[in-house]
């Protein structure tokens, strides 16, 4: 079986910032998976719960279905990590 490889212990750097624009736009986990429904992406509020907490892998049509939903651009759902590669950049 396929094993994912982890970043810091996570399956994903996104899932932080995904809850932080949840919350702040005032969104549950069920919410979110409407939104999601909407776009005519399936994704279960569980699903959204692993993403969150790092344990489960975004795809594509994901990330940009959140950027979509929290009217954002990709990269910002990208820019804590973006900020600790260039931190911890020694080249």
């Amino acid at each position: 079986m396929y094993q994912s490889s982890k970043y810091n212990n996570k399956l994903n750097v996104t899932g932080r910032k995904i809850k932080e624009l949840r919350i702040k736009n005032h969104l549950s986990l069920s919410n979110l998976s409407i939104k999601f429904a909407l776009l005519g992406i399936d994704i279960s509020k569980p699903s959204l719960h692993k993403l969150e907490n790092g344990n489960r892998v975004i795809k594509d049509y994901e990330l940009y279905g959140l950027s979509y939903v929290f009217n954002i651009p990709l990269s910002d759902l990208l820019s804590d990590f973006e900020k600790e590669i260039n931190k911890n950049n020694v080249g």
